[in-house]
């Protein structure tokens, strides 16, 4: 491996007015991300999603999400059909 002397860096105030135009524009797009979420918390469909009851939040979620949980069958003969005890 080849040693080389360490690069010196220099900041220049355009690297800096760069910077601080970018951060700007940075801080502009998640001020209006957060305008947008705080708009759809208004709706009614947003609203039982921040519920506090675990059930309605979980089968929320599963609605979202296009999940159907099928109920097990308890029944002796389909758990001996399947061997299962």
């Amino acid at each position: 491996m080849l040693r080389r002397k360490p690069t010196r860096l220099e900041l220049k105030l355009d690297d800096i007015e760069e910077f601080e135009s970018i951060k700007k524009d940075l801080e502009q797009q998640q001020q209006q991300q957060r305008e947008e979420v705080d708009l759809s918390a208004t709706e009614p469909e947003a609203a039982v999603s921040l519920s506090t009851d675990p059930k309605s939040r979980e089968q929320t979620v599963h609605e979202r999400i296009g999940y159907k949980p099928q109920p097990k069958p308890n029944s002796h003969a389909t758990q001996f059909g399947n061997f299962e005890f």
